[in-house]
This record gives structure tokens, C-alpha cells and sequence, in this order.
């Protein structure tokens, strides 16, 4: 009788061996140094890209100083900015960053930094120019000061939302880390002024201002960062020559 030859055994090792399971990694995105000493090791070591963050406090409290040294530490790295101002013009923002030493003009004659003035009452659609320069310039920051003038444009919560929610979308997907301000009121208990942006934005920073006769206290605090652990503390907040540190 002719002699069987035995089946070989496929193993299961052997089998995945053959055909290795692909995994679908999860690009894990870059993070840029927020510029101002001491704040990035309490946000995950600095603000993450393609999110929007709201810097918010009651007037004095340093958000537009904030915002300009985020900026300023974009340009000394090489990186396109933009600053869209709907309050202050152009030259009261160029005027204030030099009291810091922070040369902003130079940059805007190399093209580095596009700051423009927006009036609120006028603009169509500050959505498509938002998104259009920051494609045109390949900006990796962005600063919208301040959300709260939408508020005297559009008369009811629902379309403030719906507007914000445009805007977020159309810097959603260039890349670039977006810093929005807003007002807090005195005395409410809200983080703006109508209510409504805190709840469409990735990460929020409070800044508050106390004073007590003579004596006066800044403060800065981490209430909301998406994908991150924060820190949730309430830190003092110096002004200096230089510009904002936290300390603590």
C-alpha cells in the first residue's frame, strides 16, 4: 500500500505570522509653547494644533497681552501668525507689543504676521477670510480678539452659537492653534459674557484681576483642555517687563 504523506499543521502562530494584523496608529498631534513662562507644564506642555482655545477674563485682566505673546513667540520661531482684531486697531495692538519689546511691525513687513482690524458692524463673513488667509500664509497661530463684539451683531444665543460654530469650523482642519478672547462680566458666574463660547471651544484660560485696597492679585487657571492633562489649580499671574508669567 502506498504510504500517506501526513498534512502539515498550520498554526495559529504561524497563521498570523503570515498575515500580521495592521494597526491604525493615531497620529499624535504637535504641540506649540504657549510663550509665556511657566504655563506650558500646566497644559501638557503647550496648546495643541488644529484647536481653538478661549482666553477669557474681566477687562485689565491681560488677555490681548496674552494673545500677543503667544504670537510673538511664533514669529521668534519662524512661524507665520495672524491677528484679527475686532476692538483695537492696528496700531493701538502694534503700540501696546512694543511696550514689551515686542517688535511686531518687523515681522509684518516680512510677511510673517497679517494683523488686521475687523469692524464688527461691517464685515460680511469673517469666517471665509479667516480661513483663507490662514491657507494663504500657512499660519500655525491665529488670534481672534474679541468674540464678545459678536454679541452687539447677532440678538439671540442661538445665533451667536451658530456663528462661533461656523468660525471654529472653517479654522477647524488648517492646522493652526487658534486663540479667542472673551469678556467676563463682573460679578456673573459664567466664563463669557453671553454664555455660549465657552461650550464650543477645546480648552479655556481664565484670567482674573482682585483688588484689595492697595494691594492688587492677577490670577491664571486651566478650567478646560480636551485630550490633556491639566493642571487645575489657581496660579499668580505677574506682569513684567517682558511680558505674562504664572507662577507657581
Amino acid at each position: 500500500m502506498p504510504k500517506r504523506h501526513p498534512r502539515k499543521k498550520h498554526s495559529a502562530h504561524m497563521h498570523q505570522a503570515d498575515h500580521p494584523k495592521k494597526k491604525n496608529k493615531v497620529r499624535e498631534r504637535k504641540r506649540l509653547s504657549s510663550g509665556i513662562p511657566g504655563l506650558d507644564k500646566l497644559i501638557g506642555k503647550g496648546f495643541i494644533e488644529d484647536d481653538v482655545y478661549l482666553v477669557t477674563g474681566g477687562t485689565g485682566t491681560g488677555k490681548t497681552i496674552f494673545c500677543s505673546q503667544f504670537i510673538n513667540e511664533g514669529l521668534k520661531n519662524g512661524e507665520s501668525c495672524i491677528y484679527f482684531s475686532l476692538e483695537e486697531m492696528p496700531a493701538d495692538v502694534l503700540r501696546d507689543a512694543k511696550e514689551f519689546g515686542w517688535d511686531f511691525q518687523k515681522y509684518i513687513d516680512k510677511k510673517k504676521l497679517y494683523l488686521d482690524y475687523q469692524d464688527p458692524f461691517e464685515m460680511a463673513d469673517i469666517t471665509s477670510e479667516v480661513r483663507r488667509r490662514i491657507k494663504n500664509m500657512n499660519a500655525t497661530r491665529v488670534v481672534i480678539d474679541s468674540t464678545s463684539i459678536f454679541g452687539m451683531i447677532f440678538k439671540t444665543k442661538h445665533e451667536l452659537r451658530k456663528r462661533l460654530y461656523e468660525l471654529i469650523k472653517a479654522v477647524k482642519g488648517t492646522g493652526a492653534v487658534t486663540l479667542m478672547t472673551a469678556e467676563i462680566v463682573y460679578g456673573a458666574e459664567s466664563l463669557s459674557r453671553f454664555n455660549v463660547e465657552e461650550f464650543v471651544v477645546d480648552g479655556i484660560i481664565v484670567l482674573r484681576y482682585t483688588s484689595l485696597g492697595r494691594s492688587s492679585n492677577r490670577t491664571l487657571e486651566v478650567r478646560k483642555m480636551r485630550r490633556t492633562k491639566h493642571d487645575e489649580g489657581i496660579h499668580t499671574l505677574d506682569f513684567g517687563k517682558s511680558g505674562l508669567s504664572v507662577k507657581g
